[in-house]
């Protein structure tokens, strides 16, 4: 049965990989038409989702991630018009090279083939992620949470229409429906068909499938994000850089889960700091130096340091130095995004070398670690590995590569 979804994406794979680059483009920007003019229609088929979500005790931060509104459906259609404006990732020339024999090598960029999604209660999702793929000229099977059964289900339904009306195989998109664990575990294991399996959500979902996996797996990790104020920060700037990556979004990953302030700072910082946090409704969990500034705020236990909130709670540590900052985040971090925020700019460039993640700022939120806001239109995650893509994973990391050669009749 499960099979039946690797077969069809693989002959789906086949002649979306042969469509020249100007159909994948109208593919995209057909989509991103079909979602607009079914605005009203998806806001309805959400309404259900979440209204279900809601009886089944959903938390906040997920009922967020859930909720589709008009705003986020238009930043659905404008991503996708961007991903048609990219440059076209497949047939790039990667690297040439004449050998001693004749032969001339090439690399270039060529696609993926199947890839698989296993997500939850996130809707934009299933807009992206098979907006990347088609882009990209890959098959994509999406399986997303229960959660969002009616708003997945339109959204797929909108995109295998726009491709069957521009004759394109509607089986570049499939919807997995299943709402047990089946599904899922037959995409895990999936060799004959699925060329990279892509889990996003919590934690727990992305543990078990790189767990379980006998697919290639590209992990897109929690975000346990940092920001370092440096001895030598500005503190109105540090106050609002702290606030935009707490404040904006707080139940995305790249929004700001643990501040460290250096000692020789905190004093003057923190009452500024914590006071803008206060008025935004956030709950600050810190040590015993903050508590000691910060009356207001609560102890921090153990479990606070690494732990990513995905809610207007924040974990506060007072450090010693630049290298006891850096010592936390590695112990700590997620390897998603760090920020250290500073006028001396040999320490800026010190913590920007030194700190191991896919995205570290100088002197700006961990918010912008995001496909769009590099300039790469949607990406299909932020990667916390460091094979074969890392940080926000567009176009590019949706492709492989091959060699072809050409010789004049040499044989070895």
């Amino acid at each position: 049965m499960w099979n039946e979804y690797g077969q069809k994406a693989k002959e789906a794979s086949k002649a979306l990989a042969k469509a020249g680059n100007q159909l994948r483009v109208n593919a995209v920007c057909l989509i991103a038409d079909r979602l607009e003019c079914n605005s009203a229609n998806l806001m309805v088929a959400n309404s259900y989702d979440l209204q279900t979500a809601r009886r089944n005790g959903m938390s906040e931060a997920m009922l967020d991630r859930l909720r589709v509104t008009s705003e986020r459906i238009t930043q659905m259609a404008s991503g996708l018009r961007v991903l048609a404006e990219q440059q076209d990732p497949l047939g790039r020339s990667l690297e040439q090279m004449e050998r001693p024999n004749g032969l001339h090598i090439e690399k270039i960029s060529v696609p993926l083939g199947v890839i698989a999604l296993i997500y939850e209660a996130r809707p934009n999702v299933t807009a992206d992620a098979a907006g990347l793929c088609l882009r990209a000229g890959n098959a994509v099977i999406l399986r997303g949470g229960k959660e969002a059964i009616n708003t997945n289900r339109l959204i797929a339904g909108l995109m295998r229409g726009a491709l069957a009306e521009l004759n394109l195989p509607e089986d570049a998109v499939q919807l997995m429906e299943d709402e047990g664990r089946e599904g899922a575990q037959a995409l895990m294991t999936m060799n004959a068909y699925v060329d990279l399996l892509i889990p996003r959500g919590s934690k727990a979902l992305i543990d078990s499938v790189v767990q379980h996996a006998t697919v290639p797996v590209l992990k897109t990790g929690e975000g346990v994000c940092h920001t370092y104020v440096d001895k030598d920060a500005g503190i109105g700037m540090a106050a609002s850089i702290v606030h935009n990556a707490k404040v904006s979004r707080c139940t995305v990953c790249n929004a700001l889960e643990c501040l460290l302030v250096h000692k020789d700072i905190a004093e003057a910082a923190l009452p500024v700091i914590s006071g803008k946090l206060f008025e935004s409704g956030v709950t600050i969990l810190g040590d015993e130096e903050t508590l000691r500034i910060v009356p207001q705020a609560q102890p921090a236990t153990e479990n606070d340091w690494g732990h990513e909130f995905l809610s207007l709670t924040l974990a506060c540590r007072v450090v010693d130095s630049m290298e006891d900052a850096m010592e936390h985040i590695s112990r700590y971090g997620s390897g998603h995004s760090e920020a250290i925020v500073t006028e001396n700019l040999e320490t800026a460039e010190h913590f920007l070398n030194a700190v191991d993640a896919a995205a570290v700022y100088h002197n700006a939120s961990t918010r912008f670690t995001d496909g769009g806001e590099f300039g790469m239109g949607a990406e299909i995650g932020i990667s916390t590995q460091k094979l074969h893509a890392r940080g926000p994973a567009g176009l590019n990391a949706l492709t492989s590569y091959k060699y072809i050669i050409k010789g004049g009749g040499q044989i070895r």
